[in-house]
């Protein structure tokens, strides 16, 4: 059988800075997920035909744009960033919005954004990396790591339910949480870059059974 082919998705990686440290907010996929349960992610998932409608307030900066894997497609990189809000809200509660409008896209979440007279800053955003799922897998995705300081974000912690215990977990303290290597791989990026070192957005990949991580 072919490899299946990988389902686009976006993930946004929020974090916050303390008096002696930083801190990244993750949350455990249920018992029930298809797709790897029991591990800590960040709030993301599938992108849909409404996060093309969606109307940000900003642009995702240009030079994100081909780091995305997207052929420079604009239009399709700026959903994939709003894929990552919108997953974000439903995920965690947290809207990443300034005023503005959205439009009259038809999507309950982004209605709750037109309701507040919010609309997404694409521009806050930074770029960590992406990654595709192994080909021999039967669920695929060509996950892209967005990030953000939780003091561009409004509304109360909590979400729909799909990630458990949501939580702030200390980014120089990651021991007892299970993740996957990519959510290792973009947190050591983010790590480097709070650090004020010049880390650039690492693609992961597998060729031949190995894993690859190059340059996005």
């Amino acid at each position: 059988m072919p490899p299946v082919r990988p389902r686009d998705a976006a993930s946004l990686v929020i974090h916050r800075q303390r008096p002696t440290h930083h801190e990244v907010l993750m949350g455990r996929r249920g018992q029930k997920a298809r797709f790897k349960p029991g591990v800590y992610v960040f709030p993301g998932g599938g992108l849909e035909r409404g996060d093309y409608h969606a109307r940000p307030a900003r642009a995702l900066a240009e030079h994100i744009v081909p780091q995305l894997g997207v052929a420079s497609s604009t239009s399709k990189a700026t959903a994939l960033a709003m894929a990552a809000v919108r997953e974000a809200s439903e995920e965690a509660g947290l809207m990443l919005g300034v005023p503005g409008t959205v439009g009259r896209v038809r999507h309950d979440t982004w209605a709750r954004f037109r309701d507040a007279a919010l609309a997404p800053d694409l521009g806050a955003l930074d770029f960590l990396g992406r990654a595709i799922t192994p080909s021999h897998q039967p669920i695929r995705y060509h996950a892209r790591f967005f990030a953000a300081h939780a003091d561009l974000f409004s509304g109360e912690l909590g979400g729909d339910g799909e990630l458990e215990d949501l939580r702030w977990v200390r980014l120089d303290d990651l021991g007892g949480i299970e993740m996957m290597e990519v959510q290792a791989l973009v947190l050591d990026t983010l790590r480097h870059r709070l650090a004020g070192r010049n880390a650039a957005a690492r693609r992961m990949f597998f060729r031949g059974g190995r894993r690859h991580n190059v340059e996005a």
